[in-house]
């Protein structure tokens, strides 16, 4: 049975660069009862640039001056087996908003990693999509035709893990559900990222980022709504 509603909002036009990641740069972030999740063998970490929009409280109070607004993440992702389920989830390494009120939000009741930075977007829909955040930006172009992933594709994989969870110690985790429908895409024909990894993200993270991505897509995105979390106990899982 799910919580109750904490927080609704469409998410709207997601990009989402990902990259393969050695899984041993992740174990500082896996938070306890939790493993790395695998796609075919490889584990994978991703840069997500999104808008927040129509933000309401506990599922329909709007939150007032802090409705719509940019947010940039970087997350990679876990599997936690509870009884008989598996939940497949996703971690966030930071957290990007414009409103330090919206990161102590997140901050105090879902112990995520959030900060604030000065942002703003340029998007011409099913063209092209910028987000700013501070001096770091990234750009994408997309086709204009929209696709549906298939449903064992990477596609599907990155964007159908419908948990979040928290490392608050090496005993205890925060656990909230996700919940919003399949989410059309586009192909990203071109992307930018003028990113300062080391600064932003840690220099372990620099060489990943060097590479290419493995996969990159938009996501149209959808009404979301994000449960009250709660703690869960496990045993410390290593990579």
């Amino acid at each position: 049975m799910s919580r109750p509603i904490f927080l609704s909002a469409y998410w709207r036009h997601l990009a989402l660069l990902n990259y393969e990641v050695d899984p041993y740069l992740l174990k500082p972030h896996l938070p306890a009862g939790t493993e790395l999740d695998f796609l075919n063998g490889k584990t994978y970490i991703s840069l997500v640039a999104f808008l927040f929009e129509q933000t309401s409280l506990f599922g329909k109070i709007p939150a007032f001056f802090h409705r719509n607004f940019e947010e940039v993440n970087l997350r990679f992702y876990v599997v936690r087996k509870e009884n008989d389920q598996i939940k497949r989830g996703v971690v966030f390494i930071k957290e990007i908003v414009p409103k330090p009120f919206l990161a102590w939000v997140a901050r105090t009741f879902y112990k995520e990693n959030y900060i604030s930075m000065p942002m703003s977007h340029n998007i011409e829909i099913g063209n092209s999509y910028n987000y700013v955040w501070d001096e770091h930006s990234l750009f994408v172009k997309t086709e204009d035709k929209v696709f549906t992933a298939a449903p064992n594709s990477p596609e599907r994989w990155i964007t159908e893990h419908y948990w979040g969870y928290t490392k608050i110690n090496d005993q205890k985790t925060l656990e909230y559900e996700v919940q919003h429908p399949i989410w059309n895409l586009y192909k990203i024909l071109d992307y930018k990222v003028d990113v300062n990894i080391a600064s932003l993200y840690g220099p372990q993270f620099t060489e990943t980022f060097n590479q290419k991505p493995t996969s990159q897509f938009l996501a149209d995105g959808s009404k979301v709504t994000v449960h009250w979390p709660k703690k869960v106990p496990g045993t410390f899982s290593s990579p």
